[in-house]
């Protein structure tokens, strides 16, 4: 058994997944698809769009919430960074696999107080809150001070035009080897050029549908 796989752990997902997936937005309802996909794509009004998207979950899948857990665990990580915290779902499957290497520190960010307090208690309630320190407010002030020397592996799961932003800010920190997720990648073709380019510094691939897994090879 593992901790992903055992209580308290393993019947707190399920449960959260369910919520997830009930969970509702009006405030959403009433945005255009078009608007949505230009909030979507600004990178100057995405605090908007993720403030009116506050009731929804917006988790990682199953699959890539069990991928997040192999990869730390496989490559023994110790100090991973997550951009876009939400309620905390993907946290938790960082975390887990931090708490089965030993130890470590998770550092991520979220912009939203109401997903704050919501996550912390599911960290509580799966006995990882002590490997977790969640920052509060825009990931690019948070995520640009107090960084571990080196950085393992990286979670992308926030608002999708500042992926590159925020790569740049972690990048130095990047160990040879170190793995980037980003989820719903598909949605930052600037970030895609930049971790694809053949002289870029990684090395990376397409994953399931909406996932991009990049390694830092410079």
């Amino acid at each position: 058994m593992t901790t992903l796989t055992s209580p308290p752990l393993a019947p707190l997902l399920d449960r959260l997944f369910l919520q997830a997936a009930a969970a509702t937005s009006p405030a959403i309802a009433n945005i255009s698809r078009e608007e949505r996909e230009r909030l979507m794509h600004s990178k100057t009004e995405y605090l908007d769009l993720y403030g009116r998207m506050k009731d929804l979950w917006l988790p990682v899948s199953r699959e890539t919430g069990v991928l997040l857990y192999q990869l730390a665990r496989s490559m023994n990580a110790r100090n991973i960074v997550e951009f876009g915290t939400s309620f905390g779902l993907s946290t938790l499957y960082m975390a887990a696999a931090l708490r089965d290497n030993g130890g470590g520190r998770l550092i991520s960010s979220e912009f939203e107080p109401s997903k704050i307090a919501k996550a912390r208690e599911h960290l509580t309630e799966g006995g990882v809150s002590d490997l977790v320190e969640i920052r509060e407010g825009d990931a690019l002030k948070t995520l640009a001070v107090d960084l571990p020397q080196t950085i393992d592996l990286v979670l992308l799961d926030g608002a999708k035009a500042l992926y590159p932003d925020v790569l740049a800010l972690v990048e130095s920190r990047l160990r040879p080897g170190a793995l980037i997720v980003a989820d719903n990648a598909d949605h930052s073709p600037e970030y895609l050029a930049r971790v694809r380019a053949s002289d870029g510094g990684y090395l990376s691939v397409p994953f399931a549908a909406d996932v991009e897994l990049s390694m830092r090879v410079g």
